[in-house]
């Protein structure tokens, strides 16, 4: 392993990394750092041909030592999909997306759990409690299973029932509340207070974010090391902004990649829009963000604790924010799956429409490569999608 500490990117305190931390003393987000002219000179790009599929070919850039504590279920190296099809018909014709629809559990939060999960396991975690909105849950549910780890996961009663099942059948204790995801956390908060768990909820551990950041990594490497332009992902509590921003910075200390990175755009709705708000008024971090709803469940985040992480990765690679409507949600996810037969979630298919949005304002241009991230399969949102068909009598004949 080739962590050299955790660092805090507020106040700049730095801690140990083979202790259990969660925040910073000052109430910030902790990052992992590595010794990167060591996995530099440990680790070619040749060498990551003749590995596994999955998250873990990257292993010196992430935080688990032994690999006995690795749990894993064949997550990473989803597919970059080049919309053909759909490219064209919006003037973009260098448009790709990546699809994180095909992951263990239908979601990019496989990423997280998988090394937030195996790094809990290798510091002696026995129970861990989490707020989720749904996916996330499920997925440290799942994941918790095989490392022998109790997972405790509250969500809103409104989540997707699917993610309940995936939590409810993993073994996991669930309940719901009657609120939101910051309700969920404050019930969170007092059991890890009372009990003594392990706190996974979003950037209150540091290692989630380190799962997530391999989403940047493998973009990297599909784009043979070279940038795309643009990056619109989905944005509620921002990890995967934040580590894909990680990722393509380490990769640039190391020398793996050169030029500017590419433009990140944090994407969101307009029932739930705290970062666009903030970017709007050129502000460092944002409100909370009252009577918040979507159909886009997953990125309904009122207040993020890395908010200020967020801002500051659109900031520095000139990117922005942007929010769209649930009927542009659903219109754009239709408009996809009509092209390309993808279904994906509708976190994912606001970012197409992001994407229209930003072309048709010229801050895209047609010449751009432009990578849309869809963070999960539309089969965990059926509601999203109204289907009425003729019902046919036996013997009766289609009509031409």
């Amino acid at each position: 392993m080739y962590v050299s500490h955790l660092s805090c990117p507020k106040c700049s305190a730095t801690y140990e990394s083979e202790k259990l931390i969660q925040l910073c003393e000052c109430g910030a987000p902790l990052l992992v750092d590595y010794d990167l002219p060591a996995v530099q000179a440990a680790l070619t790009k040749d060498m990551l041909k003749d590995r596994e599929p999955t998250l873990w070919r990257y292993r010196e850039l992430l935080p688990v030592k032994d690999e006995k504590n690795i749990v894993c279920l064949g997550e990473g190296m989803t597919p970059l999909l080049s919309l053909e099809n759909l490219g064209p018909q919006v003037d973009m014709p260098n448009l790709y997306m990546k699809d994180e629809g095909i992951i263990p559990t239908g979601t990019f939060k496989a990423r997280g759990a998988a090394v937030g999960v195996s790094r809990a396991k290798e510091l002696g975690v026995k129970v861990l409690a989490m707020p989720t909105n749904g996916n996330a849950g499920a997925a440290w549910a799942a994941y918790c299973a095989p490392a022998g780890v109790e997972a405790v996961i509250v969500m809103p009663e409104d989540a997707p029932p699917i993610p309940r099942g995936e939590c409810a059948i993993a073994g996991a204790s669930l309940y719901l509340v009657k609120g939101l995801i910051s309700d969920a956390g404050k019930i969170v908060a007092q059991a890890v207070a009372e009990y003594g768990w392990f706190d996974a909820s979003t950037l209150k551990e540091p290692y989630r974010i380190e799962g997530k950041k391999t989403m940047g990594l493998e973009l990297a490497e599909q784009f043979n090391w070279e940038m795309p332009d643009v990056i619109l992902y989905p944005t509620g509590g921002g990890v995967g902004i934040i580590g894909i921003y990680k990722a393509l910075m380490e990769l640039k200390e190391m020398g793996w990649v050169t030029g500017n990175l590419p433009r990140l755009v944090a994407v969101q709705s307009t029932g739930c829009a705290p970062i666009v708000k903030a970017f709007e008024e050129k502000r460092q971090d944002s409100d909370f963000w009252e009577e918040a709803h979507t159909c886009a469940f997953g990125i309904t985040v009122p207040k993020a604790l890395g908010d200020f992480l967020v801002l500051d990765a659109i900031y520095k690679t000139d990117g922005c924010a942007i929010a769209v409507s649930d009927d542009e949600i659903l219109k754009a996810s239709a408009q996809l799956a009509g092209a390309e037969g993808t279904f994906i979630c509708p976190e994912g298919a606001a970012t197409l429409s992001a994407a229209i949005k930003l072309r048709e304002s010229g801050w895209i241009n047609s010449k751009e490569r432009v990578v849309l991230l869809n963070t999960g399969s539309g089969l965990i949102y059926p509601e999203t999608v109204r289907v009425d068909p003729p019902v046919l009598q036996p013997g009766d004949r289609l009509p031409d």
